[in-house]
């Protein structure tokens, strides 16, 4: 096992070089929707990004889930067929959100043999997500 600075220092490692390996600006880090935002994750086990609702008004949230959900087909035959639609997810704060996801199973974040994989699966994904923003902001768009 690492120690918590040396798990620290892997996560950098890992951010800095996916930077540097994919330079580009993600156009969707602040969608300019409120509570609305596109997200990365990387653990000891998984990959993840996902598009987040996270807005504690209840109707407000649902209101743009019904939104996405009515694009659901849509985003599985055109953009990413594997993804997964979750109305309800809890975060380890507590906090409740909607999530649309697609994850990658059996990397980890402290094995530097997996990052390649989960850098092209992070990069790939995340410009499907954009892709489907753009052609759709108009009816997401509150």
């Amino acid at each position: 096992m690492f120690s918590k600075e040396e798990a620290k220092k892997l996560r950098q490692d890992f951010w800095i070089s996916f930077g540097k390996s994919f330079p580009r600006k993600w156009i969707l880090y602040n969608t300019g929707i409120k509570d609305f935002s596109f997200k990365f994750h990387f653990d000891l086990s998984t990959a993840m990004v996902s598009m987040d609702i996270e807005n504690q008004n209840l109707e407000k949230r649902m209101e743009l889930w019904e939104k996405l959900i009515s694009l659901q087909s849509l985003f599985k035959e055109e953009y990413l067929p594997n993804a997964l639609f979750q109305d309800t997810v809890f975060l380890d704060n507590g906090k409740e959100i909607s999530r649309v996801s697609v994850s990658l199973n059996n990397v980890s974040i402290h094995n530097k043999n997996t990052w390649q994989e989960t850098m092209v699966f992070l990069k790939e994904n995340m410009t499907k997500f954009e892709d489907f923003f753009n052609e759709y902001e108009d009816i997401i768009r509150p």
